[in-house]
C-alpha cells in the first residue's frame, strides 16, 4: 500500500535490550520532513513529500492514492506539471486532420488560449483561473458566440487531459463556472424582394452564386466548386461533392463539411440559370490540390470562376457580393446578409412547400435532422394551425362561426 516516511527522525533498537528509541537522522530540519511512498498502477514507485506539522495531510494523501488506485481514478501528482503549451502541441493531433480545421484549430488556440494559459502547469488550470480567463476573453470584445466556441475548444483539451490523466477533473465543468452563452437568435429568412435586389444588383457574370445558394441551399464554398459534371440533368439532381476552400492562403478542393457529399433536387428554373450562364460564360478547367496545399491535384470545369480559377471567398465577398448590397440601395447587415443567408431563404422556402425535415436535413447536408428542426421549426407555417384544428376537433368552437374548420 505504501508507508509515510519522517525523514527527520528515525528508530533505533537496542541490540541487546532491544527498547526503541527515536533519533535525529543527519536530514533532521533539512528539506521537507514526511515522505509518502507508494506504488502506481504500474508498480512504479512513487512519492510526494510535506513539510513539518503537517503528518495528517501525508496519511490522507495516502488513503486517497489507495482509493483512487481501487476506483481506477488515479492520477500521477507529476503528470499534471507539465506545461499547457507542451500538452497542446499533443493535442491537436488527435482532432480532425482536414487542413483548414487544423489551421482554424491552432489559430483559436495560438491567439484566444494559449496566450492565456500557455505557461502554466496543467494541474495549475483551476476553477478560479478558467473564470479569469472568461472574464479575459470577455474584455477582448470577443462576440458571445466566439467566446462560447473558445470555452467549447478549452473544455476539449481539459477533456482530453483527464482522459489521459494528465488531471484529475475539468474545471470546465465545474458548477461555478458559466459556459458564456450568447442570446438565442431565430433565423429570419430573407423578405424574396430583398433577394430579388442583390440578384439585379450582383454582376451578370457572378448571378448564379445568389441563385445556387438560394434555389438549391449550397454553401458558399460548394458554389464555388460546383462543376459541370456535378449536374445531372436527367434525374434534375446536383451532385454536391466538393467545396472550394483557403488552406494557408492557398484555394484547395475539399469535400463538402463534415465530409459529407450529397444530391440535391434540382429546379427546373434552377437548371434555366445553369444553362443561361453557362451559356454566357463557359465553364472553365481550375486544378487545385485536393484538401492541402501539398494534396494530389484535382482538376473540374467549374461553373463559376474568377480571373481565370477558383473565386476566393475574401475577393468575392469583399468585391462582389457586399458592393452589390450598395449598389441595391440596401444597408448590408454583417450577421444576417451573407451568402449563408441565402441557405435560410432556401430552408423557409422548401418548408413552405410541404418539404419534411428529415429531407430538408439531406438537401442541406446536416449532419443530424435534430439540428436541422431546431434551427427551422418556427418556420414550419402550419404547425401551429394544426394544433389549433386538433384543439378544435376535441372542443368544436361555438362563438366563432367564421373560425377554423373544424371537420
Amino acid at each position: 500500500m505504501g508507508h509515510v516516511q519522517d525523514r527527520w527522525w528515525k528508530e533505533v533498537r537496542d541490540p541487546v535490550s532491544e527498547q526503541v528509541t527515536r533519533v535525529k537522522t543527519s536530514s533532521y530540519g533539512k528539506g521537507l520532513r514526511y515522505k509518502v511512498r507508494y506504488l502506481d498502477p504500474q508498480g512504479n514507485e512513487k512519492s510526494k513529500s510535506f513539510p513539518g506539522r503537517q503528518k495528517k495531510r501525508a496519511d490522507d494523501f495516502l488513503l486517497e492514492v489507495a482509493s483512487d488506485k481501487r476506483e481506477g481514478k488515479y492520477v500521477d501528482p507529476k503528470a499534471g506539471e507539465v506545461l499547457f503549451s507542451k500538452y497542446v502541441a499533443t493535442w491537436f493531433g488527435g482532432q480532425s486532420q482536414d487542413a483548414a480545421t487544423q489551421e482554424n484549430l491552432r489559430s483559436q488556440v495560438s491567439k484566444r488560449i494559449e496566450p492565456f494559459f500557455g505557461r502554466m502547469r496543467m494541474n495549475a488550470i483551476t476553477i478560479p483561473r478558467v473564470r479569469e480567463w472568461i472574464g479575459w476573453l470577455g474584455k477582448a470584445g470577443l462576440s458571445l458566440r466566439y467566446q462560447q466556441l473558445l470555452f467549447d475548444r478549452l473544455s476539449s483539451i481539459l477533456n482530453a487531459a483527464v482522459e489521459e490523466k494528465i488531471i484529475t477533473s475539468n474545471p470546465c465543468k465545474a458548477r461555478s463556472v458559466q459556459r458564456p452563452s450568447p442570446p438565442e437568435r431565430r433565423v429570419t429568412p430573407w423578405p424574396d424582394a430583398r433577394m430579388r435586389a442583390v440578384q439585379l444588383a450582383l454582376p451578370v457574370e457572378y448571378k448564379i452564386a445568389l441563385v445556387l445558394a438560394a434555389g438549391a441551399g449550397l454553401r458558399q464554398g460548394e458554389v464555388f466548386g460546383l462543376a459541370v459534371d456535378d449536374i445531372d440533368r436527367q434525374a434534375l439532381e446536383l451532385d454536391v461533392v466538393r467545396q472550394v476552400r483557403i488552406v494557408g492562403n492557398r484555394l484547395v478542393y475539399a469535400p463538402p463539411k463534415s465530409k459529407r457529399a450529397r444530391t440535391v433536387p434540382l429546379g427546373d428554373g434552377v437548371l434555366d440559370a445553369l444553362d443561361d450562364h453557362m451559356a454566357a460564360f463557359p465553364p472553365v478547367e481550375v486544378t487545385l490540390p485536393w484538401e492541402r496545399p501539398d494534396g494530389d491535384p484535382v482538376t473540374a470545369r467549374l461553373v463559376l470562376s474568377m480571373g481565370g480559377t477558383a473565386c476566393r471567398r475574401q475577393v468575392f465577398n469583399m468585391g462582389i457580393w457586399r458592393p452589390a448590397f450598395v449598389a441595391a440601395g440596401l444597408e448590408y447587415r454583417p450577421n444576417e446578409d451573407g451568402m449563408h443567408g441565402l441557405r435560410h431563404l432556401y430552408a423557409s422556402s422548401q418548408l413552405e412547400n410541404g418539404v419534411s425535415i428529415k429531407a430538408l436535413s439531406l438537401n442541406l447536408g446536416h449532419h443530424d435532422p435534430g439540428f436541422t428542426l431546431r434551427t427551422y421549426t418556427h418556420l414550419m407555417p402550419s404547425s401551429h394551425d394544426r394544433s389549433r384544428k386538433a384543439a378544435n376537433r376535441l372542443f368544436k368552437p361555438t362563438k366563432r362561426p367564421d373560425g377554423l374548420e373544424t371537420a
